[in-house]
């Protein structure tokens, strides 16, 4: 991919961070540390590698995509609406009860969305569903799954884990926000379970670790991992969380809070101006 190509998706990111701060801002409520850190990661799939139609999102050919960490979606709904999956005016609505855009992204009220989540943990064997369900219908579509790294600690994860090496699900890529933290404090203080990578390679997937905030090794790694044949993959990616708001950035108070109006100032003029 060109610089051009990198630089336009890095603004695309920029711009979708000033609409997560926004909405939650507008809210009154919502999670900014974990939705700021998955940005780059939703950017890179929904701007260039997924194989999407906005204008058609039932199309059955469709790649699929599940954010299993669903408290993240304010980030999700930016990048869709700028996608063109429906009108940027719907933003402001997030969290009111009339709104097509949810606490929690779902499936019957929001064009775009593959399916419904939220409860922990579960992304990752509702992609393993939909890989396999590919497969009996001879569709040739891939399913990607964004989780958190502190989901790993659910113990579904696991089984499902275990389930697509056993059922060969080559076209089922997970891409763990491994931002180290989660409402409790750092995975490593809560669980024990950093470091993470051997624990994947264990249970045989393939396995890439990238920045989770560089967009050429997004793409890269999602590019290798349609490659690999028919051993499902995942994609370790570091990220920060709070990632583009300098004060929020490694500060896990921001897990779920929102911005007073000068806080909400201050991002926004660290985010730079609209397009």
């Amino acid at each position: 991919m060109t610089d051009a190509k990198i630089d336009g998706l890095v603004e695309t990111a920029r711009l979708i961070r000033r609409d997560v701060v926004r909405m939650i801002h507008l809210a009154g409520d919502g999670h900014p540390g974990p939705a700021l850190s998955v940005v780059d990661i939703l950017t890179a799939l929904y701007f260039s590698a997924l194989r999407v139609d906005p204008a058609r999102p039932h199309w059955p050919e469709r790649d699929r995509f599940i954010l299993s960490k669903g408290h993240a979606c304010p980030a999700l709904y930016a990048a869709l609406a700028r996608r063109g999956y429906f009108p940027m005016e719907e933003l402001p609505g997030l969290r009111s009860l009339a709104s097509m855009l949810q606490g929690h992204p779902d499936m019957n009220k929001t064009p775009g969305i593959d399916m419904t989540s939220g409860s922990l943990g579960n992304g990752i064997a509702l992609g393993l569903g939909m890989t396999l369900a590919g497969r009996l219908r001879g569709l040739p579509y891939d399913t990607f799954v964004v989780t958190g790294d502190g989901e790993l600690e659910e113990g579904v994860v696991w089984e499902a884990a275990m389930a697509a090496y056993r059922y060969r699900a080559g076209r089922l890529t997970v891409i763990v926000d491994h931002n180290k933290m989660q409402s409790g404090g750092t995975v490593e203080a809560v669980s024990g379970l950093v470091p993470i990578r051997p624990k994947w390679e264990a249970f045989g997937w393939h396995l890439q670790e990238i920045d989770g905030h560089d967009m050429g090794q997004i793409l890269e790694a999602v590019a290798q991992a349609r490659r690999v044949g028919d051993r499902p993959s995942v994609i370790l990616a570091h990220t920060v969380k709070g990632k583009g708001v300098p004060f929020m950035e490694g500060d896990n108070s921001w897990h779920k809070r929102v911005p007073t109006r000068e806080q909400f100032e201050a991002a926004m003029a660290a985010l730079g101006g609209e397009e």
